[in-house]
């Protein structure tokens, strides 16, 4: 219990619960319109999907383009669930979060255990495969509705719901990596045969990380769901895991904080230029190359390195103290 309320974790929680008064403080106050409020489902979702996706690429070194799979699972599975089940809303959409995180978790293990064998490109282009079978598999299945989509799914996602699985997504996903299991992921990250000579067991933990990422990817795809009320498999192409992917990348490797920043930034910068029109995709692409050249550039990584340095030097003892 002593460990749970240290300082840091006291500081953390009034953060938490801050920004969620501000959000309700700015909306009873009537302070956002109808599109901006519209918004904040998505970014909590697109958050949630990048942080999960951070731990394969970014701490585990492995590139993952199906990510949009494990969503499309798990957003079919919950919405079916909600849409059948005959449950008070306080009961469904829990348990459609927990079923359709379930299934993709499932699915992360079958996938996971041929596919993790893999590396680099081939991981990269197997993943990539399975989420355009999944696709292809939604589109010609009648009974979730095929290419039309699967409609008259409940609309109970709201930013309250998505702001209490963000955070809890963010804490389970921070706790992972710092712990035991988080450190034996990065050091296959950093050198996979020195991991195995010291006799970690270097395919557990890489379909642990993929398990993981997988089980959120699939609450985030229930949480969009019961957001727009409809499914389409058209939605979960492979352009969706590259957005994905390019958060991650945006955010820095390795880099949760980094990761809801990005994800923020992408979900809203479109909305933001939408009145320019034509210029609005070359606005928005030439943000993203400025945001890339500055995440390589060596005076940004060192002030990033500084703002982070606190951090590390908590882990690293933290880490002493493991060793005593």
């Amino acid at each position: 219990m002593k460990q749970l309320l240290t300082k840091k974790n006291l500081v953390l929680l009034a953060v938490i619960v801050a920004v969620y008064a501000l959000l309700w403080g700015l909306d009873s106050q009537g302070m956002f319109n109808r599109q901006t409020k519209a918004l904040l489902v998505p970014i909590g979702i697109n958050i949630i999907l990048a942080v999960s996706l951070n731990l394969i690429v970014g701490f585990l070194g492995e590139l993952s383009l199906g990510h949009a799979g494990f969503m499309s699972v798990g957003a079919y599975a919950g919405c079916m669930l909600t849409i059948y089940a005959d449950l008070p809303m306080a009961i469904e959409l829990p348990l459609a979060m927990l079923f359709g995180g379930l299934v993709a978790a499932i699915f992360g293990v079958i996938i996971g255990i041929p596919a993790l064998r893999l590396r680099g490109d081939y991981l990269a282009i197997v993943t990539l495969a399975f989420g355009e079978i999944i696709r292809s598999i939604l589109n010609n299945l009648s009974f979730v509705g095929g290419s039309g989509g699967l409609n008259g799914i409940p609309r109970y996602s709201n930013y309250t719901v998505v702001y209490v699985m963000l955070v809890i997504t963010v804490i389970v996903i921070t706790n992972l990596v710092n712990s035991r299991h988080g450190r034996a992921i990065c050091s296959i990250r950093d050198n996979k045969i020195a991991a195995e000579s010291m006799g970690i067991p270097v395919v557990y933990y890489k379909l642990l990380a993929f398990v993981v990422a997988a089980f959120f990817a699939g609450i985030a795809g229930v949480l969009y769901g019961h957001n727009l009320g409809i499914l389409k498999p058209s939605t979960f192409d492979f352009n969706k895991s590259i957005e994905i992917l390019v958060m991650v990348v945006m955010g820095g490797m390795g880099n949760i904080p980094g990761s809801v920043i990005a994800a923020l930034l992408i979900t809203v910068l479109p909305e933001i230029l939408r009145g320019l029109q034509d210029y609005r995709m070359l606005i928005y692409a030439v943000v993203l190359i400025v945001m890339m050249l500055l995440n390589n550039n060596a005076k940004f990584n060192n002030f990033k390195q500084k703002f982070f340095s606190k951090k590390a030097k908590q882990q690293g003892a933290d880490l002493a103290k493991e060793g005593k």
